[in-house]
């Protein structure tokens, strides 16, 4: 398994940047990245929410595990949520509804 350093060093080319600018996002010198990436150091939670605020996976970071991305708009997300809140029977309905707006929509597009 990688080590912090190493994945560090991985999600800054993956993100395409150099060393003076990863440092400058996370607001530490090129020199302290350096020291970051060769595991002589090791950065604050400010340096971590810094990166991350700019795509960095912090998560995978420090546990070598990459993070799922939500590709789910917010108008998703919360119809999940309303779906996992809802008890069975209103979770039957709404399979229901959404079958039958499917089965509409595909004999338009038929027509």
């Amino acid at each position: 398994m990688s080590t912090f350093f190493e994945r560090l060093l991985e999600e800054r080319k993956r993100l395409g940047l150099n060393q003076e600018e990863l440092g400058v996002i996370g607001g530490v010198t090129k020199h302290s990245q350096l020291a970051y990436e060769k595991g002589t150091r090791k950065p604050d939670s400010s340096y971590l929410e810094a990166v991350a605020a700019k795509g960095v996976d912090v998560g995978y970071l420090l546990t070598g595990l990459r993070t799922p991305v939500s590709t789910l708009t917010p108008e998703q997300a919360a119809l999940l949520d309303n779906y996992e809140n809802a008890d069975e029977e209103g979770r039957d309905a709404a399979r229901r509804v959404l079958v039958a707006l499917s089965k509409s929509k595909a004999a338009k597009k038929a027509a």
